[in-house]
């Protein structure tokens, strides 16, 4: 493997295949240029600025999605999977399109700092309340001006220092990517797991990374078992239905009192084949859960967090956008960076994190897989792309590279399969079989 998009594909098998010493699948090389692909997948018609041209991008995340679901492929024989346009598809429900320097869904932008930029995300009414504590005063005016007249007396180690103290999503964006520290996925071995025909996967997960994991795995022939907080939900089920349903047709769903309900969680997380989450330790602890006693008796594990479950930013949030600039997965154009697609490291990781499921559902040893959305981006910022010009042809835009064309797609999505079932609609059957 040694075309542009394969550096994640090739750093997963490695590690997964080299750890649980199972032998690493053929996987074909495609010959399809990155920007190629990109341009066909609907992303790079959410790159820049509304009034302005989409933009090739940085590293190759349209070739990675693609390696990495080939993994998939490989190892199930599910060759129905969807391909680059998955980048795509919440913005093509949504009817979303560039924003540019903002995000798709507008709550992502850097601003300029003393010496840098900062990527902040402000998706929640609760970034909102700490707005103030961040900015050192009452805010009179609009939030993001008192954040932008903030960040030009503050350097941006101390914004990081800040952002990170309050739990705000934000990240320092680098002038380019950089070399990784770690790869996208650890893998740690664990005990003896049972081998099932139809695994069952235990989704905890939620919003888009760990749920578009879970489909891809029902997709490729495992019963998914999605759980929810009663007090919590999905907050995904707040966005366009019809995504919720793409993610989520065909999979069970058990809504539980996380407070009342701990017996029946962990009776359920023992019966799993692989549990699917997206916690830091400490959250998962307080319901009485320890993903190493589940790794240690077979279980695969999954654990998809903005930093990687260990280390000194193990404890910071992270979304999709604010995740990707960290890692260096934006466009620069007149020195701004820009979001690449739609919260880009979400459906990265999720594709990233179904690979190394795939792969270690065929060891006789469980695992936990450690999966780092800010290092899956940062592998794939870092992987070149290659050369290719942008072409005006007057009502449309088009792309060449190595001597192909393609047209910039707009954003596509897939049909869902079905309905996702009401909330808890399995609740009591799951627990008939499992308790």
């Amino acid at each position: 493997m040694s075309a542009s998009g394969t550096d994640l594909a090739r750093a997963i098998v490695d590690e997964v295949c080299g750890t649980l010493a199972i032998e690493p699948p053929e996987l074909r090389l495609r010959s399809t240029p990155e920007a190629i692909e990109w341009a066909r997948s609907g992303a790079m018609a959410l790159t820049g600025r509304p009034d302005g041209p989409p933009l090739l991008p940085t590293g190759s995340p349209a070739s990675s999605v693609r390696a990495t679901l080939d993994i998939v492929a490989a190892v199930t024989g599910a060759y129905a999977l969807p391909g680059p346009r998955l980048l795509a598809e919440r913005a093509a429900f949504l009817g979303a399109g560039r924003r540019g320097p903002w995000s798709v869904g507008g709550a992502f932008r850097a601003l300029r700092a003393l010496d840098g930029w900062l990527g902040i995300s402000l998706s929640r009414s609760a970034d909102l309340d700490l707005i103030p504590a961040l900015v050192g005063q009452d805010v009179a005016g609009p939030v993001w001006d008192e954040i932008r007249e903030w960040l030009e007396r503050t350097t941006t180690a101390a914004a990081a220092d800040r952002t990170a103290l309050l739990s705000l999503p934000a990240a320092v964006v680098p002038a380019e990517p950089r070399q990784r520290a770690r790869p996208g996925i650890l893998v740690t071995r664990g005990g003896a797991r049972r081998l099932a025909p139809q695994p069952v996967v235990v989704d905890l997960t939620a919003l888009w990374a760990g749920p578009l994991c879970a489909h891809l795995l029902g997709m490729a022939g495992a019963r998914v078992i999605k759980v929810e907080s009663a007090a919590r939900p999905d907050g995904a089920r707040h966005g366009p239905a019809v995504f919720y349903d793409l993610l989520h047709a065909g999979h069970e769903s058990v809504v539980l009192d996380f407070a009342a309900d701990k017996a029946f969680l962990a009776r359920l997380i023992e019966h799993a084949d692989v549990v699917l989450e997206a916690s830091r330790p400490r959250a998962l602890a307080q319901l009485g859960v320890d993903a190493h006693e589940h790794v240690a008796r077979g279980a695969i594990w999954a654990s998809i967090t903005g930093y990687g479950r260990e280390g000194a930013d193990a404890t910071r949030v992270g979304f999709g956008d604010d995740v990707a600039a960290g890692a260096g997965l934006v466009v620069w154009q007149d020195g701004v960076p820009f979001p690449v697609g739609d919260a880009i490291a979400d459906p990265l990781a999720g594709a990233a994190a179904a690979a190394g499921v795939a792969l270690a559902l065929r060891a006789r040893r469980g695992c936990l897989l450690d999966v780092s959305m800010h290092d899956v981006a940062g592998t794939v910022a870092a992987d070149p792309a290659g050369p290719a010009d942008l072409v005006d042809h007057g009502d449309r835009w088009l792309v060449r590279a190595a001597g192909q064309v393609a047209r910039v797609a707009a954003p596509r999505a897939r049909r869902p399969a079905g309905h996702a079932a009401a909330p808890g609609a399995h609740t009591a059957s799951v627990c008939g079989e499992f308790c």
